[in-house]
């Protein structure tokens, strides 16, 4: 997933187009799973189940990286979704 998420980003930053089209995503009613549809529809193999499990397991690795120094978890690592328009730059 987080291979999948940096080339998406990589191409995203020089293709204006394809930003706007993620950036479109956002305004959906179901923006997540809008967000994956669109992602699977340029070749991507992003999905709505991978997407949300990513994002915790990046955060459970890294609690417990701390080897118990970090006991509670910092808002925000958890959701690679808005990690990565935050990474685009938006």
């Amino acid at each position: 997933m987080e291979e999948k998420l940096r080339l998406l980003l990589e191409k995203a930053r020089h293709d204006e187009n394809l930003k706007q089209t993620l950036l479109d995503t956002r305004k959906s009613s179901d923006p997540m799973k809008c967000f994956c549809d669109t992602c699977q529809s340029l070749g991507y193999e992003i999905y709505l189940g991978e997407l949300f499990a990513f994002g915790q397991d990046m955060n459970d690795s890294k609690l417990r990286s701390v080897n118990g120094g970090g006991v509670s978890a910092i808002d925000g690592w958890d959701d690679a979704y808005e990690m990565f328009f935050a990474s685009l730059g938006v």
